[in-house]
C-alpha cells in the first residue's frame, strides 16, 4: 500500500551526556603525491592493504557498518548489534555499538553502546566534520524507526550529546548523514519519498524538507550524502519502481541544494533494469539491486559510484562518473570492475579526500578458480586525479579460518546493504564491510587498511 509521510513533527532537542570509556578506464596508478590534513603522501602503483580482521562484538551478527576517522589517528566503525548486549539491560536487539582505534586501526577498543533503547537501532551513519577533522556525528533510527537520532562528539567519541532530529509518524528507513562546521543533514525515506532533516547549530535544532515532490509509486533506497567546501549539499538515490516487485526499471538520482537544504533540484543520473533476485540466500527482490553513492573532494568535485545492469534479472557493474560544475553536467560514466560482463556487482562505497583523491569499493561474484563455485569479494580502486585513472583492482577480502561462510576464494554472501570507506591522517584508507552465510545469518563485520 503506498504510503503517506506527514511532515515530520520535529521534537524539542532532548541532550544528554553519556561518557564511552554499506567500459573501464585505464588501470594503472602513476607515481603521485598528495596532500591530505597538511600533510604529503606517496603512493605506489599497487596499493597494499593488511589482511582483513574482524572488529565488532564476538557474539551474535552484526552488519552495515558505517566507517570514519579523524585527525588525531582515530578510526571509529559504527554498527547495529543483533544480540543481546553483556551489562545493557535496556538494550534492545538491534543495538548500536561504537568501536574506535587510537592507533589508525591497530588495536580497538571494546564496543560500547551508543545509547540505550527499549526498541531496537538500525542503520549507521557515522562522519568526521571535514571543516575541522575533529568533531565526530553518528546518525540512526530508532523507536520503530519513527526517530531519527543524531549524536555528536568534541572529544574523540568519549563523551556524546544526543538529539532527536525527526520524528515521525509512520517508519522510515535508511538515513544518510553528511556534515561541513555547523551544518549537519540527515536525509531519509518513507517508501519512495525522500526528506531530509537539517541544521545550522551543528545538530541542535532541524528543519525538515521533502526532497522529491514529484515520484512514482515505489521505493527509494538512499545512498549517501556530502557537502562540498561552499555548503552545497547533495543526495543520491535509487527509486524501484513498485510496477512488479523491485523488478521494474531503477531509477538513480543525485539531487543538490544550493540554499541550504530549503529546495532541492534532481538529476537523473542512470536508469538500472532490475537486478537478480536472491531467493537462495532468503533475501528480499531488490537486495541485490541498483544503488549510487556520492562523495565530494576539497576543491569542489562531486563524484558518483552506482551499480546497474542492463537487462532484466541480469547482471549489475560497477560505474563511475564525475563533474566539476556541482552536478549540472556529468562524465560519461565508466565501468570500474575488470570481472566478466556476466558477474553480478552490488554495494558501491566511495569516499574521496584532497583534490584529485577518490577511493571506491564495491562486491562482486567473480570466480577466482575456474574449479569453483562463485563467491563474493570486496574489491578497491583509487585515483589521485578524480578517475582519469585508477590503481590496479585490489581483492580486499581474504580468507580466514574457522568461519563457515569464507573460503578461499572468497565469503559466501554480502551482510547488509551497505558498507563503508574512510580516509585517516596517514592518507590510509580503512574499509569496513560484513560477510554472513547469507542474508539472515550468521555474519560479522571485518576491517583492512591501507593505501
Amino acid at each position: 500500500m503506498q504510503g503517506f509521510l506527514p511532515a515530520p513533527t520535529l521534537a524539542q532537542p532532548r541532550w544528554f551526556d553519556m561518557r564511552l570509556p554499506r567500459p573501464y578506464l585505464v588501470v594503472s596508478l602513476l607515481l603521485a603525491g598528495f596532500a591530505f590534513m597538511g600533510h604529503t603522501y606517496a603512493w605506489a602503483a599497487s596499493p597494499q592493504f593488511s589482511g582483513q580482521a574482524r572488529v565488532g562484538a564476538m557474539t551474535g551478527d552484526q552488519w552495515e557498518p558505517s566507517v570514519a576517522a579523524d585527525a588525531s589517528g582515530h578510526v571509529f566503525v559504527l554498527y547495529p548489534h543483533y544480540g543481546q548486549v553483556s551489562g545493557c539491560k535496556g538494550c534492545s536487539v538491534p543495538t548500536m555499538l561504537l568501536e574506535a582505534s587510537n592507533d589508525n586501526g591497530k588495536t580497538w577498543q571494546t564496543p560500547r553502546v551508543m545509547l540505550e533503547s527499549g526498541t531496537g537501532q538500525f542503520d549507521a551513519q557515522i562522519a568526521v566534520d571535514p571543516a575541522d577533522h575533529h568533531t565526530l556525528y553518528a546518525a540512526w533510527l530508532q523507536n520503530n524507526k519513527r526517530v531519527v537520532m543524531l549524536a555528536r562528539s568534541a572529544d574523540s567519541g568519549a563523551n556524546w550529546t544526543f538529539t532527536i532530529a525527526v520524528r515521525s509518524e509512520v517508519e522510515l528507513d535508511k538515513p544518510a548523514l553528511a556534515v561541513r562546521g555547523q551544518t549537519v543533514y540527515v536525509a531519509f525515506n518513507h517508501e519512495e519519498e525522500v526528506w531530509v532533516a537539517v541544521s545550522q547549530d551543528g545538530g541542535r535544532s532541524f528543519t525538515a524538507t521533502r526532497v522529491n515532490a514529484e515520484t512514482r509509486p515505489g521505493w527509494s533506497l538512499l545512498g549517501s550524502a556530502t557537502i562540498d567546501p561552499a555548503g552545497n549539499m547533495y543526495l543520491a538515490w535509487s527509486s524501484y519502481s513498485k510496477s512488479g516487485g523491485a523488478r521494474g526499471s531503477v531509477n538513480l538520482y543525485v539531487a543538490k541544494s544550493a540554499d541550504a537544504g530549503r529546495s532541492w533540484n534532481q538529476s537523473l543520473l542512470d536508469v538500472s533494469a532490475a537486478a537478480p533476485g536472491c531467493d537462495d540466500d532468503d533475501c528480499g527482490e531488490g537486495y541485490l539491486g541498483a544503488q549510487v553513492v556520492v562523495a565530494s573532494d576539497s576543491e569542489g568535485t562531486l563524484y558518483a559510484l552506482w551499480s546497474a545492469g542492463g537487462a532484466t534479472l541480469g547482471p549489475q557493474r560497477i560505474y563511475f562518473s564525475s563533474s566539476t560544475n556541482g552536478g549540472e553536467s556529468w562524465l560519461p560514466r565508466a565501468g570500474v570492475s575488470s570481472a566478466a560482463p556476466t558477474v553480478e556487482h552490488a554495494f558501491p562505497a566511495i569516499v574521496a579526500g584532497h583534490a584529485g583523491d577518490v577511493r571506491i569499493a564495491w562486491m562482486d561474484q567473480r570466480v577466482l578458480d575456474k574449479n569453483s563455485v562463485p563467491y563474493w569479494n570486496t574489491y578497491y580502486r583509487s585515483s589521485t586525479n578524480g578517475g582519469a585513472t585508477w590503481s590496479d583492482e585490489v581483492r580486499i577480502s581474504n580468507y580466514v579460518a574457522g568461519y563457515k561462510y569464507i573460503a578461499e576464494q572468497g565469503f559466501s554472501f554480502p551482510f547488509g546493504d551497505y558498507f563503508g570507506l574512510a580516509i585517516d591522517n596517514h592518507g590510509d584508507t580503512h574499509i569496513a564491510w560484513g560477510e554472513g552465510l547469507n542474508y539472515q545469518s550468521p555474519g560479522s563485520i571485518w576491517h583492512s587498511s591501507g593505501r
